[in-house]
């Protein structure tokens, strides 16, 4: 019997190995034109010839290596696969100044990694805020072990983002500007749904669809419904979640969604799905902006496609509340409090910059990754990273505790690389700083993308389980 389970354990192992593949993508980075909204063409950064980018797709445990050649003859690029631990493999993480030097032009550059997480992702260049000028797509993971495999009938992937009809260095330069003092935001000349507008999506009635929502916007967060339907979440940002109901969600730049949707069992009529820009993010609305974007589950052709309900308020789905599937409970025991307070502010030279205690990111000449591998002892100092890079040092297998103060009147999302969070307290709009007066869930919420309130605070906990992989951003833009 001992022997006969060996057996079973061995073919079990062998059937996993032969599972598992290697899947390869060749891509030559270049200029093409686009005209996703209609209003204006510009030259775009295309993959292969082509815009919008091709989908990165895979199986848990597959093998995925990326051949990424620069064909841009005025840019460096550097690829980041959003929400990906890369727990062993850092230096494929892709973030310039952070694991590895930006890729010139004429010269290639192979990312090679494994995929151990299900869920859905996104990828996009991460050097001079330059993924907004096109180079960003989704990256979808399939889990075989899906827990909700069996209540939906097909997937369908669902992308949003604000666009810029200028390019991203003339609009960053005039973002750091002393003609900017306040630091507005460039606000987007559109809102695109799979990067377009009008889009029509067929569906077959009683069918349950789950749709895979990424928000690759550079600066934008959206407000999403699906008129007269409901979604049930079932994931963020790669973490399965208690299915809970949602008539609308709120979803920044950076965060993902997975929403079961039971379509209607008859052909009468068409839905609208609408996304909204939120507002509130922009110092000033143009009157020329549409922050809407439309696109239509369609049922049946022939009909006509209906205008969305006007909406008086948002009401959204607070992500806070939401319930982790495999219910990991609390990290109770903090090992490392480090406390972040944020704010926007003028350096002196008339421009807005972003703080964290009372620091501004400037990046490092050599990777930090290379500072760490080649340090040795000294690794641990944090002064080898430079004076601005913010550096903290983390101990291994320890609980960490991020408590975050934003004293900016705006909100702001935040991303942590190779790991996600637990947000154990979040603070209501101007609640002020955090008072460790709040009592925590028992299983918080986890993503790797959380908003921070305006005037207020997140507490945030993780385990230090990557080595040499902690990169802490915020802003839109540079959100990666």
């Amino acid at each position: 019997m001992a022997f006969g389970n060996q057996v079973v354990l061995i073919w079990t192992f062998l059937a996993a190995i032969v599972a598992a593949k290697t899947v390869s993508y060749d891509f030559d980075i270049g200029w093409v034109t686009a005209n996703p909204d209609g209003a204006y063409e510009r030259t775009t950064i295309g993959i292969n010839g082509q815009w919008p980018l091709p989908y990165i797709r895979a199986d848990v445990g597959d093998q995925v290596v990326v051949n990424a050649h620069n064909s841009l003859q005025n840019r460096s690029v550097s690829l980041h696969f959003h929400g990906l631990y890369m727990n062993g493999s850092t230096e494929m993480d892709g973030p310039v100044g952070v694991s590895q030097c930006s890729i010139p032009f004429g010269s290639s550059m192979t990312y090679k990694f494994n995929i151990a997480q299900p869920g859905t992702y996104w990828y996009h260049a991460h050097n001079d805020g330059i993924y907004p000028d096109g180079l960003r797509g989704p990256l979808i993971v399939n889990d075989p072990e899906n827990p909700f495999k069996d209540l939906y009938d097909e997937e369908m992937v669902l992308t949003l983002s604000d666009w810029y009809h200028g390019f991203m260095p003339d609009l960053l330069s005039s973002f750091k500007s002393p003609l900017n003092p306040t630091g507005a935001e460039p606000v987007p000349d559109a809102a695109l749904m799979n990067d377009t507008q009008n889009a029509t999506i067929s569906v077959q009635p009683g069918k349950t669809y789950m749709f895979r929502i990424v928000n690759m916007a550079a600066f934008a967060a959206q407000y999403l419904w699906i008129q007269d339907h409901q979604m049930q979440i079932v994931e963020v940002d790669g973490i399965y979640t208690t299915p809970a109901t949602a008539d609308m969600i709120y979803i920044t730049a950076a965060q993902r969604y997975s929403v079961l949707v039971t379509m209607k069992n008859d052909t009468s009529a068409n839905f609208p799905i609408t996304g909204s820009m939120d507002q509130d993010l922009f110092d000033t609305v143009p009157d020329t902006l549409n922050p809407n974007v439309t696109s239509w589950l369609v049922y049946d052709s022939s009909k006509e496609l209906p205008q969305a309900d006007i909406l008086d308020e948002f009401d959204p789905f607070d992500d806070f509340t939401l319930v982790p599937q495999d219910g990991l409970e609390l990290f109770d025991q903090v090992d490392q409090s480090l406390q972040m307070d944020f704010l926007m502010a003028d350096l002196g030279d008339g421009s807005n910059y972003a703080f964290i205690n009372n620091k501004t990111y400037v990046a490092p000449k050599v990777p930090t990754l290379y500072s760490v591998l080649s340090t040795g002892g000294n690794a641990s100092n944090v002064g080898i990273y430079g004076t601005n890079t913010n550096a903290f040092v983390l101990e291994k297998g320890q609980t960490i505790e991020i408590v975050l103060n934003s004293y900016d009147p705006g909100k702001h999302p935040f991303h942590l690389h190779g790991h996600s969070f637990q947000a154990v307290a979040r603070g209501d709009d101007d609640s002020g700083p955090y008072a460790n007066n709040v009592t925590f869930p028992q299983a918080p919420m986890r993503r790797d993308t959380f908003m921070v309130n305006p005037g207020s605070y997140i507490v945030l906990r993780f385990k230090s389980t990557n080595p040499d992989k902690s990169t802490f951003l915020s802003s839109y833009e540079s959100i990666g």
